[in-house]
């Protein structure tokens, strides 16, 4: 994309606090990037320190996590393979352009985070609705860690105890509720206190050599699987076409790395929206091959008797997928503490702008109200997870914000940058690209409307 000779937003009352948000918190900054401070840098300079390939890993890590869990079911729902790889084929190309609109935009507004983009490029109104869907979206998705949790500990609990898994809990130290609260306050707890989780950069690195894990153990199931493990029924075509979107919430959580993308960006040694464009088209194209991959084979393996987490279709006493478990335990673990830091930042900076406190200022009080702020969060995520065992309904919800992030911000980004543009005339590139943002706008709106309308159903009529 050409850009412009206007500058976004250039009246100041638009976006004047924008710089302190970044001051007071920077929000969303992934653990893995390391960025120099806004006012010492400048856009293409060389400064970053991360290279194309870097960045490429970097962009992977932050697409894959427990997400792949939920695509063999995914498959399922959405009618076959056929059917479920087209679909993540049509949602790769905005996927991809999601992420270059966001590089654009960043560049031409010189901000450094998701959301800070958004309110350079949209406005007040578009800022603050974005910051409330991170913090809704990263809330709800330590819920559908927590539970993830159990799941896994269910299974390998069972396997422990040489428990039949249909007798249940038994005893009190292996009920499910038991289980996940000690695990979130020995351990996601503590990670979720400090104010910095830079430290956290080591463990992620070798969760996601757990996620790659899954994905062989997964396929290597399906090329040489065990006598009991028999598909109930494999579809070759959705029972409805409306089905078809109901996999749609699961593409867009499991693809959704755009909240991190901005920092990364302009970590990059020469960020440029070319070379970002060749990076990002890298890194999705392997996140689709092991999406893919766990999805194919997870749902030929089990068919359409497919759980929504792949791994509780196996039984207990398998030991490389009791690994795969643990290693899922592992993921979550340490992203539950990330996902909390990114949803605490965006509330903190709330929290500063409108009482119109600086950060000097509400130094001494930071300590007491992130405690506050943390265990709130914490407790709330473990209590809805408690009495919400069916992962699948949180994936729907938290899978059509994540459709907000990868089309609706990014094409409302990309229609105003183009309409911020002075020009005499304008080009039909400049109206494809306006028609583009409208597209993206409107297919976001409309997988966020279908699968929230389709979880708030499902509940009703549960």
């Amino acid at each position: 994309m050409a850009q412009g000779t206007g500058s976004i937003n250039s009246d100041y009352k638009d976006w004047e606090w924008s710089d302190d948000a970044g001051e007071r918190a920077r929000l969303l900054q992934s653990p893995s990037v390391e960025t120099l401070p806004k006012s010492t840098e400048s856009q293409g300079n060389g400064l970053g320190a991360t290279s194309a390939l870097g960045a490429v890993f970097i962009v992977v890590n932050a697409a894959l996590g427990a997400g792949l869990l939920n695509f063999p079911a995914a498959f399922s729902m959405a009618g076959g393979v056929a059917a479920g790889v087209t679909l993540q084929m049509c949602m790769l190309v905005f996927i991809i352009g999601g992420l270059v609109i966001l590089a654009y935009c960043s560049q031409a507004s010189n901000e450094r985070t998701y959301q800070e983009v958004v309110w350079a490029v949209c406005g007040k109104v578009p800022g603050v609705l974005c910051e409330v869907a991170i913090a809704v979206y990263t809330f709800g998705t330590c819920i559908a860690f927590l539970i993830i949790i159990g799941d896994q500990e269910d299974k390998i609990i069972a396997a422990l105890v040489k428990e039949p898994e249909e007798a249940g809990s038994s005893r009190w130290y292996t009920d499910r509720k038991f289980t996940i609260s000690i695990t979130a306050f020995l351990l996601i707890l503590p990670l979720s206190i400090p104010k910095e989780i830079g430290f956290q950069k080591y463990a992620s690195s070798l969760s996601v050599i757990g996620t790659w894990y899954v994905t062989a153990v997964i396929i290597i199931k399906y090329i040489w699987p065990d006598k009991e493990l028999v598909p109930v029924e494999i579809p070759t075509s959705p029972s409805t076409w409306t089905a078809v979107f109901n996999a749609m919430p699961t593409i867009c959580f499991g693809f959704q790395c755009h909240m991190s993308s901005v920092p990364v960006f302009n970590s990059m040694k020469q960020p440029e929206v070319k070379t970002w464009g060749a990076v990002v088209t890298v890194a999705m194209v392997i996140a689709l091959f092991v999406y893919t991959g766990t999805g194919v084979c997870g749902f030929l393996t089990f068919g359409a008797g497919v759980d929504q987490d792949v791994l509780m279709s196996y039984p207990s006493n398998d030991i490389p997928v009791a690994l795969a478990r643990a290693f899922i335990i592992l993921c979550v673990l340490t992203s539950y503490p990330i996902l909390h830091f990114c949803g605490r930042a965006v509330l903190e900076g709330l929290w500063l702008r409108y009482t119109g406190v600086t950060v000097e200022e509400d130094v001494v009080r930071e300590r007491r109200r992130r405690l506050l702020q943390t265990i709130s969060w914490f407790l709330l995520t473990l209590l809805l997870a408690l009495f919400i065992p069916d992962i699948g309904k949180v994936i729907s919800v938290i899978g059509g914000l994540a459709a907000c992030f990868i089309f609706v911000f990014p094409g409302l980004c990309l229609i105003q940058a183009k309409l911020s543009e002075i020009q005499e005339t304008r080009a039909i590139s400049w109206w494809a690209q306006v028609s583009y943002g409208v597209f993206m706008v409107t297919l976001g709106a409309f997988i966020f409307g279908q699968t929230t309308a389709n979880a708030i159903f499902l509940d009703l009529t549960a």
